[in-house]
């Protein structure tokens, strides 16, 4: 496994699967013959500009045996796209600068990562605060964590500096702890089952003394501290992005069940939550259609007289990426759409 550092994270680039090329390129019929990477681009959006899935990307650049990493593409790189003996192909042209003079030469292709970083494969501030907090967490998790028993100084709340009481962290195996309070259910809105309960981010805090109470110091907060928040080991070392986009190997069919932010219309880049996780297959990185949910129509032409209710087909309505699975749902990313999305929309595999 190659390792890379991107923007203070570190990102395992894993192996492509065989069944990722299963299905034949759909490239964009007005995709333009070349491109030059700018700043601010990502590895999604560049491969959406010539193929119409844009997780197909490692395919692209298959047909072309002299690229042999995908992910190293800096802005000023150059794309050229051709086809060679009918297959699709994208090359790479090195960035090109010219002096004062207007002699053109070469830039060099050892870079300093220090300097200048790889275009990214997603714009890792969009969901950067939710790989750590919020979570999920399943039924009596949180009622068996330690929990806040008292504040130093007898005061009503705590905040980043002050010190808390906690019960009972006797054999710790870290100093690090999330303090975090019940959030709403995620129920499946079909069989009505309960997936999981929202842990609600409320601060990081460090042990100063195990026991039982323990003793912490909050080191950094997002609301107030209260008498019995709970308190769970930090986990931001499991949650690298350690994906590439691609499909999940077995079907998925699923719905959204709630948009991050509290509200009820869904657009490009954000964040919503789906009632599939790893108990159904799902994996960092997996891509998934969206549907919208066709509406129910009365038909009176068919009977005259006596109306019958339709339900209209399900519409493609964009793709989303998964890139925190839970056990029972996931937290997921928008990263196109064709049509408008609403909570209770389905999801599907590609």
């Amino acid at each position: 496994m190659v390792l890379r550092a991107m923007s203070g994270l570190v990102f395992p680039l894993l192996l492509v699967s065989s069944s990722l090329f299963a299905e034949a390129l759909q490239v964009k019929p007005d995709h333009p013959q070349q491109y030059t990477v700018v700043k601010g681009d990502t590895l999604w959006d560049v491969s959406g500009r010539f193929l119409q899935h844009p997780w197909q990307w490692p395919q692209l650049w298959r047909n072309n045996p002299q690229i042999e990493n995908p992910h190293w593409i800096y802005p000023g790189d150059t794309l050229y796209f051709s086809y060679v003996d009918g297959e699709p192909r994208l090359s790479l042209s090195p960035r090109i600068d010219a002096d004062d003079t207007g002699e053109v030469r070469l830039t060099p292709t050892i870079r300093e990562s220090a300097i200048e970083r790889p275009v990214p494969m997603i714009a890792g501030e969009l969901i950067a605060k939710f790989l750590s907090s919020p979570k999920v967490v399943g039924p009596g998790e949180l009622e068996a964590a330690p929990y806040v028993l008292e504040i130093v100084g007898d005061r009503l709340v705590a905040g980043a500096g002050d010190r808390i009481y906690v019960r009972a962290i006797e054999h710790p195996t870290t100093l690090r702890y999330t303090v975090y309070r019940p959030g709403a259910p995620y129920i499946n809105p079909e069989t009505q089952e309960v997936l999981g309960y929202e842990a609600d981010y409320v601060a990081d805090a460090s042990l100063q003394a195990e026991g039982d109470p323990a003793t912490l110091t909050i080191v950094k907060s997002q609301s107030e501290i209260r008498r019995g928040d709970r308190l769970m080991t930090g986990d931001r070392a499991e949650l690298a992005f350690n994906y590439f986009p691609k499909p999940p190997e077995q079907k998925i069919l699923g719905n959204i069940i709630r948009v991050m932010g509290g509200v009820s219309h869904v657009g490009k880049r954000d964040i919503v939550v789906i009632d599939k996780g790893t108990a159904d297959g799902l994996e960092v990185g997996h891509v998934l259609n969206i549907l919208k949910r066709g509406r129910v129509v009365n038909d009176t032409i068919g009977l005259p007289g006596e109306a019958m209710q339709v339900r209209l087909p399900d519409e493609l309505a964009g793709e989303l990426l998964v890139f925190r699975p839970f056990e029972r749902v996931s937290y997921a990313l928008i990263m196109s759409t064709t049509g408008s999305i609403r909570v209770l929309d389905r999801v599907s595999s590609p």
